[in-house]
């Protein structure tokens, strides 16, 4: 703890993992994602396996993402009204079941995209509830730290997914993954069940007493258009819509400069490697320093995109990805500022919506690269998003500087 009067010092991971359920939430969240990485992969591999087609491997992949959209707006605020570990403890059971379902060999494939929809649905509540926890139980930079770690976590799980997640797949068959990644969400359930106290609803235990779900959703969107600090800092959680833009470039980039498979895994885990080394340099920095570079490192996350005007080349093109992933450091302090200006009664609905706005930001981002692609070089397209990127990253970051800046001359 800092004395009155003096600048806020850096939380260390220790400090944070000294929190009993922190440590709790933290294992149950490492399993989850593993086997998360595990089932995408074995999904894609069965439906290409069943069917031969890469777009629809590719649309089972992308039907991990969309529930989210519908699921944000409508669910979140589930963790403002149920009590928040009741609900992640329900949330990772029904995925339990669902997921073991999908894991029974010969389920027809329209079957196994319904569970999936069904699956990722309860994945907002789950998220807001589980940051909405985080952030009624720890305060300041513990927080913050706390949300670097959480994505230090999701970030190398998916690096081990990109890495190993075929070949686990291959061993096991995927059945079996798709049975590991149900057995993840029933270890976590229990973890969270015994590891977590129970909180009261945020909104209270008197239904009677507690806005409509409509008034609730209109509220969440009304806070965040009318603060312009909220407003910007979301603005700022969308930047990854123009530098993840490199995930839907990856394969025609390899392929247009004439790289095998290894160069697609390689491509595809640059940034996210990036992220690891980024989050835990800067978890060092003084937090006033952190809060002062967050502005120049979303900005940083594109720029650096602008070098692929010269056309590099393999290694080349990997440093510059890892280095946009370093400058996405800025990200989960961005998040964490944003979950901590949020009323506690307000968190789950308006951390639904946000998620909801990251999600369809990173798919459209995504797709349009995607779709550039067929039309132009790889290399052109990520020096496009590169520039756009840059414009948008620089308008959010000025914003949420000058919305700061009225405030503390109030």
């Amino acid at each position: 703890m800092s004395r009155p009067g003096q600048p806020e010092r850096s939380a260390t991971y220790a400090e944070v993992f000294a929190v009993a359920e922190f440590r709790w939430s933290w294992i149950a969240l490492v399993g989850s994602v593993i086997g998360d990485q595990l089932a995408r992969v074995a999904l894609s591999i069965l439906v290409f396996d069943r069917t031969g087609s890469a777009g629809l491997a590719a649309l089972t992949y992308a039907l991990t993402l969309l529930p989210d959209i519908v699921s944000g707006p409508l669910l979140g605020g589930l963790a403002d009204r149920l009590p928040r570990r009741r609900l992640m403890v329900t949330c990772d059971a029904a995925r339990a079941v669902l997921v073991g379902l999908m894991a029974i060999p010969g389920v027809p494939l329209w079957i196994l995209c319904v569970l999936l929809v069904a699956v990722q649905m309860f994945a907002a509540p789950f998220q807001s509830a589980r940051s909405a926890f985080l952030a009624s139980m720890l305060t300041g930079d513990i927080y913050r730290a706390a949300i670097g770690l959480s994505s230090v976590t999701d970030q190398a799980a998916r690096l081990a997914g990109f890495v190993l997640g075929a070949t686990i797949v291959a061993a096991l068959g995927t059945s079996q993954a798709l049975a590991l990644n149900a057995l993840s969400f029933a270890a976590s359930a229990v973890l969270l069940r015994f590891g977590l106290q129970e909180r009261p609803a945020a909104l209270g235990d008197d239904p009677a007493a507690r806005p409509s779900w409509w008034s609730s959703l209109v509220a969440g969107a009304r806070l965040v258009w009318s603060n312009r600090r909220l407003r910007y800092l979301l603005a700022l959680c969308c930047v990854p819509g123009f530098y993840n833009t490199v995930l839907g470039l990856a394969t025609p980039y390899a392929a247009s400069i004439g790289g095998a498979e290894l160069a697609v895994g390689i491509l595809f885990a640059a940034n996210p490697a990036g992220q690891i080394a980024g989050i835990l340099l800067t978890s060092r920095i003084a937090p006033a320093r952190r809060m002062a570079m967050m502005g120049p490192l979303a900005i940083g996350t594109c720029a650096v995109l602008i070098g692929g005007v010269f056309q590099p080349g393999l290694w080349v093109t990997v440093g510059l990805w890892c280095l946009s992933g370093m400058c996405a450091s800025f990200l989960p302090l961005a998040q964490a500022t944003f979950v901590q200006e949020i009323p506690d009664a307000q968190r789950g609905q308006v951390i639904g919506l946000a998620r909801t706005a990251l999600v369809v930001s990173q798919g459209m981002g995504i797709l349009v690269a995607g779709a550039a692609a067929d039309l132009w070089k790889p290399a052109m397209v990520m020096t496009g998003a590169g520039v756009v990127g840059v414009i948008y990253a620089a308008g959010a970051a000025r914003g949420y500087r000058n919305a700061g800046s009225e405030r503390a001359n109030k």
